[in-house]
């Protein structure tokens, strides 16, 4: 057997494993939990009453103020390592259901998954360590000094484009409704079909329309050398609050990624791990 294909039998068996299972289904829960108060600090700036930043890291000090508050954040991020190492193996080895160009495009789309959980489970591991860890602050830090380096504004830039192109995905990704050939439907009653459909639509999209508007941000950050203005999501979402009818579309948008907790509830019951 070559190395290759003994680096694949060894991947193929862990990505088997019974407790990398449960750790994920229990991870899309700990996810689904970080969107629900993400989209409340979201109504929050809606309403000026805000006292936190409108970003996962906002979400994470608040669950970690609660009673059991620490455990909870750590065992969320917990689940997410398992979710990141669970996407890592559907890089390497999975998808095995789909053919040519479909099966690299699912891997490319896993490998980002498990940047996206990583980094998660690194912001919940941060919060757990010091609750004052402050993501919006940090990214402004590091956009400032990547603006004093020599292209550091192109690689800002380019960091935006990123970041809104994956906004665009995202809106497209629910809008046509692809998240469901990863979801065990054949299992759902009618309704629970239908409820996971609206929900995983509208969840994707509100998320898509949030980092579409970060991405914009930080490169208008980039253009204009403000690296205030490249906050992530918390200033995506203030800047959604300043608009014309501001409050109603911000509204929108926190109860889509309300809708994208809940979905993820259903994620742990019915997604293909």
């Amino acid at each position: 057997m070559s190395l290759t294909r003994s680096a694949e039998a060894t991947a193929s068996r862990t990505a088997d494993s019974r407790w990398l299972e449960v750790l994920a289904r229990a991870g899309f829960i700990g996810y689904g939990i970080v969107h629900l108060l993400f989209a409340w600090l979201a109504l929050q700036i809606a309403f000026g009453t805000s006292s936190d930043d409108g970003d996962q890291s906002g979400a994470l000090r608040t669950l970690s103020a609660q009673p059991l508050g620490k455990f909870l954040v750590i065992a969320t991020a917990i689940g997410l390592l398992a979710m990141a190492i669970w996407q890592a193996l559907e890089a390497a080895v999975g998808h095995r259901a789909e053919r040519g160009k479909e099966r690299v495009t699912e891997r490319f789309a896993s490998a980002g998954r498990t940047i996206v959980y990583l980094y998660f489970a690194w912001t919940a591991f941060k919060v757990f360590k010091d609750a004052s860890s402050n993501s919006a602050d940090q990214q402004e830090a590091l956009t400032g000094k990547l603006m004093t380096s020599s292209g550091g504004r192109w690689l800002v830039g380019l960091a935006g484009l990123v970041l809104a192109a994956i906004g665009v995905g995202l809106v497209i990704y629910g809008a046509v409704k692809r998240f469901e050939k990863h979801l065990k439907t054949g299992e759902m009653s009618p309704k629970t079909r239908t409820l996971a459909r609206r929900l995983g639509m509208a969840g994707y999209i509100a998320k898509g329309v949030a980092y579409g508007i970060a991405g914009l941000l930080v490169i208008v950050a980039a253009v204009n050398y403000d690296p205030e203005k490249a906050r992530g999501l918390d200033a995506a979402l203030h800047t959604l609050r300043e608009q014309s009818y501001g409050v109603f579309l911000l509204t929108l948008v926190a109860l889509g990624i309300a809708a994208f907790g809940v979905f993820c509830f259903l994620q742990s019951r019915y997604r293909k791990v």
